[in-house]
Parts: C-alpha cells; structure tokens; sequence
C-alpha cells in the first residue's frame, strides 16, 4: 500500500466537461477509487489546443503560464487526462522552464502580462504530468494490479496514443515516444492482452478535421481497420480529441471509407476502472457512439441477450 495520499492540481480541459464528460466522470470514479485526491482547477482556462500559437506564441504561452501557477499555487503538480492538453501545457512549461535560464526576459514579459490581469507569476516549480504517467510513475502498476477485481482476461485492447502525448514535448522522461509501452504495461496489469498496429502512435485526424474532413475520416479509419485486423475488442485513448475522432465519428468514418467498422474506442480511465469493479453507468458507458456492449460481455460484465 502507499504510504501517503497521492494529490494532484487537477486540470479537466474543455472537451472532458462537454462532448466527453464520460472522461471527466470516469476520471473522478477512478480516482477516488484509487485513494488520490484531486482539487479540480475551476479558474483554469483552455490550453487552445494548440491553435493560440498561431496568432501568437506569446498568447499561448501566457494563457497556460496562469494555467500552471494555478497549480504552483497549491504546491502541486498539474494533473492533465488529454493528450492535447499535456502536450500544449506540458510544451509551454518546457519552454519557460529553459527560458528562466536563457531568456529571462521573456519570462518576465510573460508575468508582466499575468500581473496585469491581476493574476499569480509563473515560478517553474509544477509538473505538468498526464494521468497515464501519473497512474504508473507515482501509483505503480503494482499498486493498480493489488486493486483488480475484475481482471480483463481475453480483452484484446488496442492502444491509441496519438501525437501531442509523446512529442509535444522535446524531452519525454517516461518512455520512448516512438515505442512507447505505458499503455499496453497498463493493459498487462488489469489482465488483458495488448494489440500492437502500425498506427498506434500517429495523428487520429482530429486537427484536420475542421478544414480536410474527408482526408481526417480516412485517418482515423485507417488506424481502426488496422486495430481491427490486429484482433482489437476495443481502442484505448488517453485523448478526448482522440476519441471524438475515433468514436464520436465513427459512423462518418465508416462512410467516408465505404467500410463497415463497429470497433468501441474506451478512455484510458474507463478500461482501468472496469477492471476495479467500477459499474459501467459510473463510468458513463452508455454515452459512447460505438456501443461498448461487446467489451462488457466479454469481461462477463454485461450478459448478452
């Protein structure tokens, strides 16, 4: 058991309290069960998902600046559940950090910026940390294997990291960003049987989807099809972007490649939680667009009629 209280500034991001508030709920489920004590940042803003550096960098980097002295303020580290998130966050705390020794200038236009709206300075003292790396650096794997109830045996599951998530960042301390293993060490820990595909660790389309729908469709549905021909039950995302592009669109995908898919696409906190014996309305199941029905009734969850 852990000998302290595991405890996070808890960023949830946009899209996990709107067209995802399954991960939101999931998170909170999973969590809790787990012992780790959230204090959610409610005065936290939008990371932009990486459209403010468009217009400028200095927004973006100004906009999460505030995003981490939130966390700083409470002496914390700033827990992210989205890919895009950590990759956003996470890149802007990189940068300041190494402005703070080559450019300090710029860190004091940042602040300067920050005081002016009557917000806190940032200090460069928070790590910005997914819940992935979180689950497996600071809880261990271990520890989450002692608390299975409902071991996943039989469930094949198919990984989908993405890109903001391993090389967003010039530095990835965790695990190699081009073969990575933190999900499918997760997935041998709950009991179930990771499935290794080519696309495991590209784009799912999401940023071109906006502008080049047709070109995003066939992205996503070609890492599905291939998820799918490795032997996939289920895809695991650790991104909400991700899973709207993988499940949320799944029927325009399936469309758009004239192939029929039905492949359930899981948040990384959901598959975790299941195999704590967390229910599936808990864990908001029923709100997916690829029913998740197959994956219950193979764990033994949800009986088939």
């Amino acid at each position: 058991m852990l000998s302290h209280t595991l405890k996070y500034a808890y960023y949830p991001g946009c899209v996990a309290q709107g067209a995802c508030r399954e991960l939101h709920q999931s998170t909170i489920a999973l969590t809790k069960a787990l012992g780790i004590e959230l204090i959610e940042l409610k005065k936290a803003a939008c990371c932009g998902s990486g459209t403010f550096k468009e217009d400028s960098q200095l927004l973006e980097d100004t906009v999460n600046a505030r995003n981490i002295a939130l966390a700083e303020q409470l002496n914390l580290p700033l827990l992210t559940h989205c890919s895009t998130c950590q990759g956003v966050i996470g890149h802007v705390d990189e940068h300041l950090k190494g402005c703070q020794k080559t450019n300090p200038a710029y860190v004091e236009q940042v602040n300067n910026l920050l005081q002016k709206e009557g917000c806190l300075p940032y200090r460069g003292t928070a790590e910005v940390k997914h819940i992935l790396y979180a689950l497996i650096k600071d809880y261990g794997l271990e520890e989450i294997q002692q608390r299975v109830t409902h071991k996943l045996t039989g469930l094949k599951c198919a990984a989908f990291y993405g890109c903001y998530l391993l090389r967003a960042q010039k530095s990835m301390p965790y695990e190699d960003p081009f073969q990575p293993e933190g999900m499918e060490n997760v997935f041998r820990a709950l009991g179930a049987t990771p499935i290794y595909y080519r696309g495991r660790t590209q784009c799912c389309g999401w940023p071109l989807s906006s502008y080049a729908t047709t070109q995003s469709f066939k992205m996503a549905g070609m890492h599905i099809q291939e998820a799918l021909a490795a032997g996939a039950d289920c895809m695991i995302t650790p991104c909400p972007l991700c899973h709207l592009n993988l499940d949320s669109r799944q029927p325009e995908v399936e469309k758009v490649i004239g192939h029929k898919l039905g492949l359930p696409v899981l948040h990384l906190p959901q598959l975790i939680a299941l195999a704590l014996g967390i229910s599936p309305k808990e864990l908001g199941l029923e709100r997916h667009i690829v029913s998740t029905k197959p994956v219950l009734e193979k764990l033994g969850i949800l009986v088939s009629r």
